[in-house]
C-alpha cells in the first residue's frame, strides 16, 4: 500500500483525487485548507467560531464509497443546501425532530444504515443546542437560506469532539467509511486576507475568490480577526502592509497532517487556485518541514493548465516559485527546492482555442533544480482541465522510473 498526500483546495483537484482513489493500493490522504468564509460557510464560522468544514466536504464527497447500498442518500445530504426564503421554524423543526428520534428523515431522505442514522442524530442535537446558547449571546439569528445541512452537521461534530475540526473531519470519515481521509491543515480558527500590488486589500477569503482584476496579489495573510474595513482603509499602503506583516500569523499544522506528510511514499502539489487554496496551506507552519524530511517520498508538482484571475500573467514557473516561496516563508532553515519537489508536471497540449493557456517559459527553469515532464495532461472531454488518469499514469510511471535508477545507484 503506497500513501499518497496531495495538498489541494476543494474540488480544485477533483478529477485527480477521482483518479487516485479508483487505483489499488493506493491510500490517499486530501490535504485543504479551511479558511473558506463565504456563503453558508461563513454564517457558520460567524456563528460558531470555528473554521469552515466546505472545502474538506467537498473533497468527502468524492470519497464516499459508490458501492455502499446508501450511497445516493449519502450523497444528498453531502450536497443538500436548503434553499432561499426557507420557512426557519420549520427548519428547526424538522432537525430537532430527527435529532430526537421522531423522525428518520433528514433534508428528505433517509439512510438505510443504523450507525450513520445515529450518528447523524448526535451531530444535529449538538448543532441545535448549541445554536440556542450561541444566538441569545449574539443578538442574531442563524440564517438558513442557502445553507449547506452538512454544514450543520460539521458545527454539530465540531461541538462534539471539542472544538476540534480536525476530529471532526474524522468522524464524519468515520461514520461515512470515506476511501481516503480528507484534513484540514490547521485547527486553528484564522480569518484570510490579502494585500495587492496596488494597495488595495482584499478582508475575506471571498473577496480572493471572487476577484476579477488583472492587478496581482503581493501576499495573503492570516489575522485573529477580520479587520474594520472603513478604519484599515484610512492607512497608507505602507501601513496596511506594515500592519499586516506584524499581525500576520503561522498556523501551525495539524497532527494528522503532518503524520500523513512523514508518512506518505507520494505528495502532490495539485493545481488549483493559489492564494485563497494554496498558499494558506503552504506557509503552515510545520508542513514544510514534514515535506522535506520525508526523504524517501515521490514528490510531484502539477502546475496549471490555465490562468485565472488570482494568477493572470502567471507563467508555469511563476507556480513553483510561488509554491517555494510561501513554503519557506514560516521556516527560516534554509530549505533548497530539491527538497520540496521531483518533478513538474507542465501541460503542453491546446485543445480549446479560446482558453487562456498558461505559457512554458523554458528559460526560467535553467536555475530550478527540478526535472521537468512535458506532455499532454487535459481532459478531451473538458479542455482547459487535468485528465486524472493521465496525470497519475506520468506521476506513477515517473515514480517507478526513479526508484529503478535509486536502486541501481545504491548497487
Amino acid at each position: 500500500m503506497l500513501n499518497v498526500a496531495i495538498l489541494n483546495g476543494g474540488r480544485g483537484a477533483a478529477t485527480l483525487i477521482s483518479a487516485l482513489l479508483q487505483r489499488e493500493g493506493l491510500h490517499v490522504t486530501s490535504i485543504v485548507n479551511a479558511y473558506d468564509d463565504g456563503k453558508s460557510t461563513g454564517e457558520i464560522r460567524r456563528f460558531f467560531k470555528m473554521l469552515g468544514p466546505s472545502d474538506v466536504r467537498k473533497v468527502q464527497e468524492l470519497m464516499l464509497p459508490h458501492n455502499d447500498p446508501n450511497y445516493a442518500a449519502h450523497l444528498h445530504w453531502f450536497r443538500y443546501r436548503y434553499p432561499i426564503g426557507i420557512d426557519r421554524p420549520q427548519v428547526l423543526a424538522e432537525l430537532a425532530d430527527f435529532a430526537a428520534g421522531r423522525r428518520d428523515e433528514l433534508v428528505g431522505v433517509r439512510s438505510g444504515n443504523r450507525s450513520v442514522t445515529d450518528g447523524l442524530r448526535r451531530y444535529v442535537g449538538e448543532f441545535l443546542r448549541g445554536l440556542a446558547l450561541i444566538e441569545p449571546v449574539m443578538g442574531m439569528t442563524f440564517d438558513f437560506d442557502d445553507c449547506s445541512i452538512m454544514n450543520c452537521i460539521y458545527a454539530g461534530a465540531f461541538l462534539t469532539y471539542g472544538r476540534n475540526i480536525e476530529d471532526a473531519a474524522l468522524s464524519i470519515d468515520r461514520l461515512f467509511r470515506l476511501r481516503g481521509t480528507a484534513l484540514p491543515t490547521s485547527i486553528e480558527d484564522k480569518k484570510l486576507m490579502a494585500l495587492r500590488e496596488n494597495g488595495e486589500v482584499l478582508y475575506t477569503e471571498a473577496e480572493i475568490v471572487e476577484l476579477r482584476s488583472n492587478v496581482l496579489i503581493e501576499r495573503v495573510y492570516l489575522l485573529d480577526q477580520i479587520l474594520d474595513r472603513d478604519r484599515f482603509e484610512r492607512l497608507s499602503v505602507d501601513q496596511r502592509r506594515s500592519y499586516l506583516d506584524l499581525h500576520h500569523t503561522f498556523v501551525g499544522v495539524s497532527p494528522g497532517v503532518e503524520r500523513a506528510l512523514r508518512q506518505a511514499d507520494i505528495i502532490i502539489y495539485a493545481p488549483g487556485t493559489q492564494h485563497s487554496s494554496l498558499y494558506p496551506t503552504y506557509f503552515t507552519r510545520g508542513l514544510a518541514s514534514a515535506i522535506a524530511e520525508n526523504r524517501r517520498a515521490f514528490k510531484v508538482f502539477i502546475t496549471n493548465i490555465g490562468a485565472d484571475y488570482e494568477t493572470p500573467s502567471y507563467k508555469a514557473s511563476d507556480y513553483i516559485r510561488g509554491a517555494f516561496r510561501y513554503l519557506t516563508l514560516s521556516n527560516p532553515r534554509g530549505y533548497e527546492m530539491g527538497h520540496f519537489f521531483d518533478i513538474c508536471l507542465i501541460n503542453t497540449s491546446r485543445l480549446k482555442a479560446d482558453e487562456t493557456y498558461v505559457a512554458l517559459d523554458e528559460e526560467n527553469y535553467l536555475d530550478l533544480p527540478v526535472e521537468r515532464a512535458l506532455g499532454d495532461f487535459e481532459n478531451v472531454a473538458k479542455p482547459g482541465q487535468h485528465d486524472g488518469d493521465k496525470v497519475v499514469n506520468e506521476m506513477l510511471r515517473r515514480r517507478e522510473t526513479s526508484d529503478a535508477l535509486s536502486a541501481r545507484i545504491s548497487l
